[in-house]
């Protein structure tokens, strides 16, 4: 074994806004691997979405050169990664690339759901774990409090924890001291076979497929013929590199380093994340650990506005699938929105980030079904039907029973939110598991249906704690609930793609509901419409959409009553013949509109 290179391989983890990546840009800045003049705020958030909305989406990697005060020069391989809970999967693969992290956590904010549940990841990574207590320069910072509650809440020893302002760059050079000295370097190996483990992969229109990949024993440089050991693929390396964070050709990547691979590979599925890359004249024997696949807890459809666009449709959700692990989806077909794709996603804004990506990066106009989670139908010939779209659900008769999906949720509040919290959750079905208190604040722990939560759960929590309690899941068990179909009748006609599966106890007012949003959204028409709620033949809820008079009687000025009497009944008869065979246009907006039924 050589000696212990100057490498530090590391990720930034925190939950949502606590400063990660503008943490990531200080570094950047510090380090000298961007000039001034082409630096910009988010440096590693490359998505217009990203930018706009504030989030990190994408866990991006940048390679820093630094030079410490024992005047070596070492290379530090940093990985920023997103907050959000619909994007853990992103956090996952990053950990694994990594030997430590540093954990961010705001000094005013202190230890959030998502702080947890980031923390757990690593120390199943066996990470070591740096803590930095970020924006200590707002007024209400409280670095003391924080520092307890680390070690209360998560158990690690926050005594030494770095006091940091990433805003104004406090504390940048100490952070950089520290990942050298408390961080392990990689174990590396030059003259073992090549073991390359791909952590991401994207498309790009020039160089094929690009592969993020951290090398774990052996060497990589181009020209290379490298074989991808899941699928047997070969193909021969055009270009190995870092990211500084732009893309910098390198003559090879060596044990213990992160960078990317070129290699003209044009199949989205001859480059699977997870994978190991080894070479096909040497390989190696066995192929690295690669990661639990991404268990997807939301489905809805998409079809394409025009059937031609069906194949254009299939070509973008192959790329962003290459792009995103975590994002499945296969073919189905509806008897009214034709040619489509189930997709399966890891929660509401994942779905509408792939939903905002497709219509902007391959300009698809797109219709949504509603999302859904996948049901257990036991059925009376005894067999046991995964149901990802209600639309498919068996007749009552056929069905003995349903079970749902349960999460296990983790919710951290102010105490004076507490009670508003609680009655959420039970209005929800849910059950309370456990409940303490770290200061002030609350720790509650609740068994919830995930069908209870995917529609406007987290936007509700947000606004009845003034955006103060934060919120982590994972996927507990399967359970058998009462539950029905609610289809969705407009002029007669049942609307598969507004078709949900809810508990008997709540079926009536989410029909009620979803008719009165549907009443505001679909606009009126020269006859009346009847907007329909029903459990199998009964109806549960009724709007009508009144008709759009026109004024037939316009042109007549004067003269007899008898001749605007003619022209009203001629009317009469025209909306009743229109009524017979009148087709109701509802517009895409109305789908999700109705959806977040925010009114109950």
């Amino acid at each position: 074994m050589a000696e212990a290179p100057l490498i530090r391989n590391f990720a930034i983890i925190a939950h949502i806004d606590h400063g990660k990546s503008t943490l990531a840009d200080r570094l950047i800045q510090r380090c000298g691997a961007i000039d001034a003049r082409e630096f910009r705020d988010q440096m590693l958030d490359s998505m217009d979405i990203e930018r706009e909305r504030g989030i990190t989406i994408k866990a991006q990697t940048v390679r820093l050169t630094y030079t410490a005060r024992d005047q070596k020069t070492y290379e530090l391989n940093l990985m920023d990664t997103p907050g959000h809970v619909d994007f853990s999967y992103e956090v996952s693969r990053s950990l694994a690339a990594c030997e430590g992290s540093l954990l961010v956590v705001d000094a005013t904010q202190g230890v959030e759901a998502q702080t947890l549940a980031n923390v757990y990841q690593a120390i199943d990574n066996d990470h070591a774990i740096i803590p930095v207590i970020n924006k200590i320069d707002l007024p209400a910072a409280d670095p003391e409090r924080v520092k307890a509650q680390i070690t209360e809440v998560i158990g690690l020893d926050a005594h030494d924890a770095i006091l940091v302002s990433a805003k104004t760059g406090e504390g940048i050079d100490e952070v950089l001291e520290a990942l050298i000295a408390r961080l392990p370097p990689p174990l590396t190996d030059r003259d073992k076979p090549l073991r390359a483990l791909l952590i991401d992969s994207w498309y790009d229109a020039y160089l094929g497929v690009v592969a993020l990949v951290r090398i774990k024993e052996g060497v990589l440089k181009a020209g290379l013929k490298i074989k991808m050991m899941a699928t047997g693929a070969v193909h021969q390396t055009d270009d190995v590199g870092c990211f500084t964070p732009k893309p910098k050709p390198v003559p090879e990547l060596t044990s213990g380093e992160i960078g990317y691979v070129t290699a003209g590979i044009k199949s989205v599925r001859d480059a699977r994340v997870g994978d190991t890359l080894t070479t096909e004249k040497n390989p190696a024997e066995m192929p690295l650990p690669g990661f639990k696949p991404s268990i997807p807890v939301v489905f809805c459809s998409f079809f394409p506005t025009e059937a031609s666009e069906y194949g254009r449709l299939r070509e973008g959700l192959e790329k962003l699938q290459l792009n995103d692990a975590s994002f499945l989806f296969e073919p189905e077909s509806s008897a009214a929105l034709g040619f489509g794709f189930r997709c399966g996603f890891l929660g509401l804004l994942h779905l509408e980030i792939v939903e905002e990506r497709l219509e902007r990066e391959y300009n698809m106009d797109l219709i949504t079904t509603a999302p859904s989670v996948v049901y257990k139908v036991h059925s009376t010939n005894g067999e046991i039907q995964d149901l990802h779209n209600p639309a498919d659900m068996p007749e009552a008769g056929h069905i003995v029973s349903i079970e749902e999906p349960w999460i296990r949720a983790t919710i951290l509040v102010p105490d004076t939110h507490l009670g508003a919290v609680l009655t959420l959750c039970q209005e929800r079905r849910g059950e309370q598991v456990d409940l303490t208190y770290a200061g002030t604040r609350a720790m509650v722990v609740y068994r919830l249906p995930l069908n209870e939560i995917v529609f406007d759960f987290y936007d509700r929590l947000k606004s009845i704690s003034r955006g103060y309690a934060s919120f982590d899941y994972q996927l507990d068990a399967y359970q058998v609930g009462d539950l029905v179909k609610v289809s969705l009748l407009v002029n007669g006609e049942s609307v598969d793609a507004l078709a949900t599966i809810q508990h008997r106890t709540t079926a009536e007012m989410r029909g009620r509901a979803l008719c009165e949003r549907l009443k505001e959204l679909i606009p009126r028409h020269l006859f009346k419409i009847p907007i329909q709620a029903a459990i199998g033949a009964k109806i549960i809820a009724r709007e009508t959409i009144p008709a759009l008079r026109k004024d037939v009687t316009a042109k007549c000025y004067g003269g007899d009553i008898t001749r605007k009497r003619k022209l009203l009944e001629k009317q009469k008869e025209g909306k009743k013949r229109m009524r017979e065979v009148g087709h109701v246009h509802i517009p895409q907006s109305a789908f999700l509109a109705a959806l977040k039924t925010s009114k109950e």
